[in-house]
Formats: structure tokens, sequence, C-alpha cells
């Protein structure tokens, strides 16, 4: 657990450690983060992009998790200066719920927290089967081989969080195009600046449009909170945005899914053969899929805080690392070994505290329909090609297959 806050430490502060944007091969995990782990449990890194020289890093799983949930850590007070990051263009949108303190988070991520609920998904599911039923059955008519992400594993989700959001059919791939651009960081910051224009500027035309109306989809309960006064415009657009990109998150976190399936024979018949297996498989893999590059979203200290005997200064910028804390050996033993029997359930694949993500239980039913109806109507699903040659993301905050050639 961490120390006693109440004292400060005495200490030398750790060397400051280079993280580049290095390319790491498939499933991996990232090298340099496993070294940091290795010098932590504190340790201060160096990013690629951002204007300070650096932050601390937390990888320790009881680290992590005070951390998320301690108010003396500000993601408001991190929207105001150009900490060292990984993505190349820094510009958070006023009201952001990413950036929101308590009591302004709870506020913003109540408007749209309907659609979200379990009741919510519940009754999504049966919709969100017949659209993945609709691209299986294509899929199968078809024959092998064929692209699993093309025609299945990034149709499916971009469907279905279009749906939750209220986007027209005839727009979803628009959308999908300025999100999959605004994850990326290949294209430099001009491109992810127009990508968050042109997506932000789509949001807040629909908001506008949708005010007098009843909807139940997000799109239109901000409108209606808009229209209530319970948000301003701005705040409805800036949660709205980061809901719909997360869409783009399922097919890849479910590509390194299946891509794991496909490349251990004992993991996949284990799933195959034993259905009530499966919730505990997902924990697991959703435990150690590295889903993201680096880290994501900085923390400022508003006071002295003393974690392991490291000292960490008001104003501090801190970032916290899920993948480490998912291979903590404390909380999860031997944890470069996927082990399905392990109790994988504390996992913090969908983040911790406030910020936990918002579409958890969303995500969870989608993998869910893909793993049941996948293994159900190809029950010798397998890659076509060898293992290494099945080509990852590359210069992306968000890691995954580009393609995943399989055959049944």
């Amino acid at each position: 657990m961490a120390e006693d806050t109440t004292t400060l430490a005495e200490q030398t502060p750790p060397p400051v450690r280079d993280w580049p944007d290095v390319g790491v091969q498939g499933t991996e995990f990232d090298p340099v983060l496993a070294e940091l782990m290795r010098e932590g449990p504190l340790t201060r890194i160096r990013l690629p992009h951002g204007e300070e020289e650096w932050a601390w890093l937390a990888t320790r799983y009881d680290d992590v998790k005070m951390i998320t949930n301690d108010p003396r850590f500000s993601r408001r007070e991190a929207s105001v200066r150009q900490f060292t990051r990984l993505a190349p263009h820094f510009a958070p949108r006023p009201g952001a719920l990413a950036w929101a303190d308590q009591p302004d988070h709870n506020r913003l991520r109540r408007a749209a927290s309907t659609a979200y609920t379990v009741g919510a998904v519940k009754r999504l599911r049966p919709r969100a089967q017949e659209m993945l039923d609709e691209l299986v059955d294509a899929m199968v008519q078809d024959g092998p081989p064929a692209d699993l992400i093309e025609r299945v594993l990034e149709p499916f989700p971009i469907s279905v969080v279009c749906e939750v959001m209220g986007v027209p059919a005839d727009e979803r791939q628009k959308v999908h195009a300025w999100t999959r651009e605004i994850i990326s960081t290949a294209g430099g910051a001009e491109a992810s600046e127009r990508a968050k224009k042109g997506l932000f500027g789509w949001i807040a035309r629909a908001i506008r449009d949708r005010q007098d109306g009843d909807g139940d989809d997000v799109l239109s309960l901000l409108g209606g909170a808009v229209r209530s006064g319970e948000l301003k415009e701005e705040e409805a657009i800036s949660v709205a945005g980061p809901l719909q990109i997360g869409g783009e998150a399922l097919t890849n976190n479910s590509g390194q899914m299946f891509y794991l399936l496909m490349t251990r024979p004992e993991l996949m018949d284990r799933v195959r053969n034993d259905p009530a297996a499966r919730p505990a498989v997902i924990d697991e893999l959703l435990r150690y899929i590295p889903h993201r590059t680096a880290v994501g979203l900085p923390r400022v200290a508003l006071e002295d805080v003393v974690i392991q005997g490291v000292r960490i200064g008001a104003g501090d910028p801190v970032y916290v690392s899920y993948l480490a804390a998912n291979r903590d050996p404390d909380v999860f033993p031997d944890p470069d070994r996927i082990d399905v029997d392990r109790d994988a359930g504390a996992h913090m694949a969908f983040g911790n505290g406030p910020h936990f993500c918002t579409g958890a239980v969303l995500c969870r039913m989608q993998i869910e329909l893909l793993i049941d109806t996948l293994l159900e109507r190809c029950p010798d699903l397998r890659l076509a090609v060898s293992a290494d040659e099945v080509p990852f993301r590359q210069r992306t905050m968000i890691r995954g297959p580009i393609s995943l050639p399989i055959a049944w």
C-alpha cells in the first residue's frame, strides 16, 4: 500500500528515462515499460512530445489504484500545461469529461450515463446481435479466406457505438475516418487537428439539431441536457467526442484477443469447448493485452504526496500505467503468462476510480457476442497466414492488428 503521506521523504529523484514511440511487435509487452517497472515503483519519464521535461510514472497496482482515486491528483490542472506526452497534438476541449475533477466529472458524466447502464446495454444486446449476425453471415457466405478485421471486428463496434450515439447510417464512415485519425500518432499535429475539427463540428451540429427531441441516443440525451441547462453546449460536445472515439478501442482490443486465441491452440480449445469458462477468459485477456502505447492522460499533484518513500511535489505531473498494474506480480502471480484459471476480475483494463471507462459494460457485451458468435459459426476458426505475417499498427496510441487473415 502507499506509504503515510503526512511526512515528506528526503530523496534524490530518480533519473529521467526517455520513452520513445517505439514500434512494438504483435502483442509483445512494451520493453521500455517493462524496464521502468523493474526500476519502479515510481520513475520519471520523458515522452516524445510536449514542453515540460519529465513526469512521474506509477507502475505498482496499489499505487495506481490510490492515485486514480485520490482527489489530491487532478486531471483538471493537467489540462492547462503542455506536459511530456505521446500525442503530437494537445488541445483539451473546455468541459471535456476526461479532464474534469469532482464534482464536475459526475455532472458531465450523468447526462449520457443512462445510455451505458447495465439495463440499457441489455436492451441493446438483441440489436447488436442482429448487426453482428449480418456481418458474419456475409463473411461465411463469401467463404475463406477473409480478413476478420475488415469483415467483422471493425464494422461491428463502429455500428454499435454509432447506434448508441445516434449517428445516422450514412454518416458512420465519415465519423469513423475522423476517429481513426485522432487516435493515430502517424499523421502529426495538423492531421489530428483537422480530424478533431471535423468530428467535433459534426457533433455540435447533431446536438443542436436534437435539443428539442426525446430520443434515448447519446446525442439526443446531451441535446436535452443543453436544453434543460444541465450542460453548456461546449460541455455536451466535449462529452460526446471521447465516447464516439472510444468505439475504436474495441476493434483493436478484440483483434488482439482473437490473435491470441488463434496462436495458442490450448487457449482456443478451452474457449471453444468450455463456454462456461469464457467470462474468466475474457477477464484474463483484458488483463494481459497491451491495449495501448505508453500511457494515457496525466494528473497533477495538488500538494506534496509521498508514495513508496518517493516525494511527489505539488505541481508535479503524474502518469499511471494500467498496463503495468495489470502485470504486478504481487496481485497477478506469473503475470506474463495467460492463466484462464486465475481470478483476473480485479484488472484495470477499463481504468479505475471516477474516470473508469463509461462504456465498459457496452464493451464487455460486444466481446462476449463476438466470441460466442464467431466460435459457433466458424468452429474451426484459425489464422490463414503464419502468426508473424499478421501486420500490427505502428505509431498509434491504441494497439492492434491492421488485418487478421482467417480461415475456418
